[in-house]
């Protein structure tokens, strides 16, 4: 008998979220952190250096810098966005090896990346900022929703960036 009311139980609390709803309480990963491998300055000749379109364009910073390890992840009906990372270091410059003059850090949602949803601007959803110890290591864990219709979209990207906004790692393999 038990079984049978767990059974409804269950099937009645599937039925209350519709399969597109279901479908959309999804999580996105990336396994791996990377650090820019282009400084801004030799960015700026590249194609498709910067992460976004329209407004919601993120610039590369102006040195190249390192990752040891990392990774993030966003679940896209709840807000709930996780990130850690470690050996965020610059990789070139006199403060090569450290975090220079980076004390802090905010991991950034670039969602609908192409612009082709929100009248050619990606939207941009922010962590608060969090330090980066002297080893290059920070993390976050915390609610950035509601997310924006554009979040929904298959073009999200994830990239750490510094106080002044430049991005300095990404979110590498994404993964639903």
């Amino acid at each position: 008998m038990r079984a049978g009311v767990l059974i409804l139980a269950l099937h009645l609390a599937l039925m209350a979220f519709p399969p597109a709803a279901r479908a959309q309480d999804t999580t996105v990963k990336w396994p791996e952190i990377r650090g820019l491998i282009l400084p801004a300055a030799v960015a700026a000749t590249v194609p498709n250096s910067t992460v976004g379109s329209g407004t919601g364009v993120v610039p590369a910073a102006g040195l190249p810098w390192l990752t040891t390890q990392g990774s993030a992840s966003i679940n896209l009906r709840s807000g709930l966005l996780k990130f850690n990372v470690k050996g965020l270091l610059l990789a070139a410059g006199n403060s090569i090896g450290t975090r220079g003059a980076v004390g802090q850090v905010k991991g950034t949602l670039v969602c609908d990346t192409n612009g082709s949803a929100g009248g050619g601007n990606s939207v941009l959803v922010d962590t608060d900022l969090v330090d980066l110890d002297a080893q290059g290591a920070a993390s976050f864990a915390g609610n950035v929703g509601p997310l924006p219709v554009a979040c929904s979209e298959p073009d999200i990207a994830f990239v750490i960036r510094t106080t002044g906004g430049s991005w300095i790692a990404h979110g590498a393999v994404r993964r639903p």
